[in-house]
């Protein structure tokens, strides 16, 4: 059911529940994206992001226990298509693998991107209406959401994307 969104209070809310619902199918997801990673690294690293995704849920569940509410009741659609466009690349079998490893940062560089915005937006709301506490904890929650992307970066630029730009026939990494 569509609440009405007739004052900032509700739109956080709503936004809140949203983002509950975008870590939820973010937490499905990640180890899908853990097993078509090739690079031991990549892998590694969506499985540490998997942990700290529950972390963030958590968080989620702790400012509506501090509300009095729940975190369920809203669908992120936005989420759900940004997996649907990772589960793409995750699934394509004949793609080199590489490549395929290049294309999960780039899947997973969307998410990151659409949750810092999301958390960006509901920090905003938060100070505004003086919820400090959900402040805090939303920051933290931003702020690691910015330190993966940039983890993500660090992987492209610094290995797997010069990788997956190599001429076909040329030798591949080790797959340890």
């Amino acid at each position: 059911m569509a609440m009405k969104m007739d004052s900032l209070r509700k739109l956080f809310v709503h936004t809140l529940k949203d983002s509950y619902s975008a870590e939820n199918q973010l937490i499905e997801a990640l180890p899908k994206m853990a097993k078509a990673a090739t690079s031991p690294e990549l892998a590694q690293g969506f499985r540490t992001h998997l942990e700290q995704t529950k972390e963030h849920a958590r968080r989620i569940e702790r400012i509506f226990e501090a509300m009095g509410g729940s975190p369920a009741g809203v669908h992120c659609n936005g989420m759900e298509g940004l997996i649907k466009e990772g589960d793409e690349v995750a699934s394509d079998k004949e793609a080199d693998d590489d490549v395929r490893d290049a294309g999960l940062i780039g899947a997973a560089q969307k998410v990151e991107h659409y949750e810092i915005a999301a958390y960006g937006t509901v920090c905003a709301y938060a100070k505004l209406l003086g919820e400090d506490e959900a402040l805090r904890l939303l920051h933290q929650s931003l702020e690691e959401e910015k330190q993966t992307d940039e983890l993500l970066t660090q992987m492209a630029e610094g290995q797997i994307n010069p990788q997956a730009n190599q001429p076909t026939g040329q030798p591949q990494r080790s797959k340890n």
